[in-house]
């Protein structure tokens, strides 16, 4: 098992940025990859972004690629998101989560065993 808390979510003006933390613990951090989802409410979780266990091979949603970054720190056990350019669109509850295997970058939240409590995030036009 594993525990993730996200952190750094917060209300935003179109146009702007945040930088999303995911905390983990519990068990080997770097044995598995990672990825960001987001829910909006009255709509399913949608996928984001992922990333392997080395750093070295990230996905991106069509939505989001060019304006997000994700990336790790295995020393540290941290996973983040850095997000630009926001628009209201992109408002939602974000989730980190830990995947099931180091390499495959899947999009499927059903793949990912663990997940964080949500940060929320709030672009205003």
């Amino acid at each position: 098992q594993v525990q993730l808390v996200e952190s750094g979510g917060g209300l935003v003006q179109a146009g702007g940025s945040l930088r999303l933390s995911c905390a983990a613990s519990g068990r080997s951090f770097s044995s598995y990859a990672m990825g960001w989802f987001r829910q909006a409410p009255g709509k399913e979780r949608d996928f984001v972004a992922a990333i392997n266990w080395r750093g070295d091979n990230t996905y991106y949603a069509d939505s989001v690629k060019g304006r997000f970054t994700i990336s790790r720190d295995n020393a540290k056990k941290m996973v983040y998101l850095q997000m630009s350019s926001l628009k209201p669109e992109d408002t939602a509850v974000y989730y980190c989560a830990a995947g099931q295997q180091p390499t495959n970058l899947v999009t499927l939240p059903a793949m990912y065993p663990n997940w964080g409590q949500g940060t929320q995030v709030t672009v205003s036009s």
